[in-house]
């Protein structure tokens, strides 16, 4: 996994407003099935890493992990984030192949 690739392709989908972060927005988005694709850090807390993975199995949204918190904060141009979640099914898709 090219960690270059993948954190520049979702900050160009933080750019084109097509993610969301934060745990409570994130699961909003599972819920709404707009989500496409769900990225937890590996450092998350295991009530979070329990309750986005049960959400993402529920209604079916690909979960990918990564590193942890501060690449994935990194990435979006903002601070540490636990979890984000891909609103844009492109963007989702080419996330996907690149993190697996």
């Amino acid at each position: 996994m090219s960690n270059k690739e993948w954190m520049s392709l979702l900050g160009l989908s933080n750019r084109a407003r097509k993610i969301t972060s934060g745990e409570e927005l994130v699961i909003k988005e599972v819920r709404s099935a707009r989500a496409k694709l769900v990225l937890l850090s590996e450092d998350a807390s295991a009530n979070t890493t329990k309750k986005i993975s049960d959400k993402c199995t529920y209604y079916q949204i690909p979960l990918r992990t990564v590193s942890d918190r501060y690449i994935l904060g990194q990435a979006i141009g903002k601070d540490a984030r636990v979890v984000v979640a891909v609103t844009d099914s492109g963007f989702a898709n080419k996330l996907m192949s690149l993190l697996d």
